[in-house]
């Protein structure tokens, strides 16, 4: 009896000293690995006006069990500036409200989340954030790191699983890497969950922090097949190129993957270049089946992987909330065929 009544205090003792430690979470600890079910994620879109109904019904009804929730910033073409949380001209879901709320919706409805704040450009991709002189490098970098701090600081305080330090910056990583080494440090001085970065498709193997991290995050757009609609059987075999670099490097750096992105236009050869088909995509014919097809490759390759652990479809729009013209054609499975795929490999069967 009185090792008992010695266990429980030295419980509620560590209770109290990490609470977060103890959260009921399929990532609890930075040093953790993840649980062998896959994280069955979408992305949520951030709304432009505050939620009128709980988006977290439809959630749970196609089973997934994660969102990353993304509170995007902004650089202007060729600016060395980070915007964000700036309520008079951003989506609400963007600012810092709006993650609030939607991260205690997801907790309320027992769905983990990954936080995932992301930068944009108007016609600059991130990969491609290049700056000129060591001071605008300099500017750009002061500014991210508060932006990254900043949700990282929310994310400890509400004890979110995964943390994302960063989205495809390319060229960045290649010639800044100590930048984002001592940012990871910051990040673990002020955030005590699972690490990752995102990392493109085409570069994933050169990402310098991998071993200062928790899980290699990968935005899984691979160009696999230029054929309108092809069937499943053949883009498994399209798979197993990116498979193999998947697997092999992995078991070199010996951490778990998860797709931070994955996803699928509703359009002709959407299992392609699919950066290219965003750009005429009003130009192209809706294709559900190409997109059910894809969605359906991906699960059949990757589920069963023991190295995956799962991912965050790109994109699902919360009360079909912030679409901008072609939700027929754009990522979304909502209302397609492709949600069927979604909701019987999440269920399970």
């Amino acid at each position: 009896m009185l090792l008992d009544r010695l266990l429980k205090v030295l419980l509620a003792c560590l209770i109290l000293a990490c609470p977060s430690c103890f959260i009921d979470s399929n990532i609890s600890s930075s040093n953790s690995s993840l649980n062998p079910e896959p994280i069955k994620g979408l992305t949520l879109v951030a709304p432009p006006k505050p939620f009128e109904q709980n988006p977290m019904d439809h959630v749970t009804e196609v089973h997934a069990n994660w969102i990353a929730v993304v509170p995007y910033a902004y650089t202007p073409g060729g600016k060395a500036e980070v915007k964000h949380n700036l309520s008079n001209w951003q989506w609400w879901g963007e600012t810092s409200v709006g993650v609030l709320e939607t991260i205690r919706l997801a907790k309320q409805a027992n769905i983990q989340v990954m936080l995932k704040p992301q930068v944009w450009s108007h016609h600059w991709w991130t990969g491609e954030y290049d700056f000129a002189s060591e001071e605008e490098w300099l500017r750009w970098e002061s500014e991210y790191e508060k932006y990254i701090l900043h949700y990282a600081q929310m994310a400890d305080s509400l004890s979110v699983p995964i943390f994302c330090i960063g989205t495809e910056f390319k060229t960045s990583v290649q010639k800044r890497p100590e930048f984002w080494q001592q940012l990871i440090e910051k990040v673990r001085a002020q955030y005590t969950g699972t690490l990752t970065y995102a990392a493109n498709w085409d570069n994933f193997q050169y990402i310098p922090f991998w071993n200062q991290l928790d899980v290699i995050g990968i935005n899984a757009y691979f160009p696999l097949l230029d054929e309108k609609t092809p069937d499943v059987k053949t883009l498994v075999e399209a798979w197993q190129s990116p498979k193999t670099a998947i697997r092999d490097f992995q078991a070199k750096i010996n951490k778990p993957v998860i797709f931070t992105e994955y996803g699928y236009l509703s359009v002709d050869a959407c299992a392609h270049k699919t950066w290219e088909l965003e750009s005429r995509i009003h130009d192209l014919s809706i294709n559900e089946l190409a997109q059910a097809n894809a969605l359906e490759a991906l699960y059949t390759t990757f589920w069963n992987e023991p190295y995956w652990q799962g991912g965050f479809l790109w994109k699902w729009f919360p009360n079909m909330q912030g679409h901008e013209g072609y939700p027929e054609k754009d990522y979304t499975p909502q209302g397609k065929l492709a949600e069927k795929i979604l909701m019987t490999w999440f269920r399970g069967e």
